[in-house]
């Protein structure tokens, strides 16, 4: 069983992320610059919800890999959509 200060410095770093994905939008980057930070925070917070969250990490590694399949097509999806936006 995992400890709740575990839990809590998970959820201390998807707060930061958070925080960090906030200031990047209103920090005035160039669209693609931006929109590449957020993307990589966006997946490194989908990552850690899954495993610890959703005990993705306690489960066989082949329904790990059947998720995260899931979560690649969703972010090919997102830069797919990204293009319309221009």
């Amino acid at each position: 069983m995992v400890s709740t200060k575990f839990y809590t410095a998970i959820y201390v770093v998807l707060f930061v992320s958070a925080t960090v994905q906030v200031l990047v939008e209103f920090a005035g980057l160039a669209y693609w610059t931006a929109f590449g930070i957020i993307i990589v925070l966006s997946a490194a917070k989908a990552v850690l919800v899954a495993a610890y969250f959703q005990h993705l990490r306690w489960e066989p590694r082949s329904l790990t890999y059947l998720v995260g399949i899931g979560l690649v097509a969703a972010l090919a999806l997102t830069v797919a959509a990204s293009y319309s936006l221009l």
